[in-house]
């Protein structure tokens, strides 16, 4: 079933923000959200995340969009399937994170340590930037 216009820029809009996550890091569902202006969402950036597209043809993939580095708000990596949150493990022990798995078999990973959590994306500063570098031009 094709998505909608305002279904897809939302998708287009939580792959492109999680992009921004920087290597060794790691986020919540909710501070993605809330990044993006919509608080109220975070079980759906988990579904974009979940639909993740494998295939190359894409612009957005699970090659190219970091899934890996967002995890619930408790810092655990959320279940899903056999082997989903040990495969999330493993990619985010890849880029030297430090995840611990606790007796029950859940994984989880310290905020304090490897945490990113800004009040705007980076993008978004940097246009900011730009537009004020430009504002600045124009009064010269």
């Amino acid at each position: 079933m094709p998505r909608t216009d305002e279904a897809e820029a939302w998708f287009t809009a939580v792959y492109a923000a999680v992009q921004e996550i920087p290597k060794g890091k790691v986020t919540s569902y909710g501070h993605i959200a809330r990044l993006l202006g919509h608080p109220e969402r975070p079980r759906q950036v988990g579904i974009c995340l979940k639909h993740l597209p494998k295939s190359t043809s894409r612009a957005f993939t699970d090659d190219t969009v970091p899934w890996q580095r967002v995890i619930n708000s408790k810092g655990q990596i959320s279940p899903r399937g056999v082997s989903g949150a040990l495969h999330q493990a493993n990619a985010l022990r890849s880029e030297g994170v430090r995840v611990q798995q606790n007796a029950m078999g859940e994984f989880s990973v310290d905020f304090a340590e490897y945490g990113w959590f800004p009040d705007t994306l980076p993008s978004e500063e940097e246009e900011e930037e730009a537009g004020l570098i430009q504002g600045e031009r124009g009064a010269l």
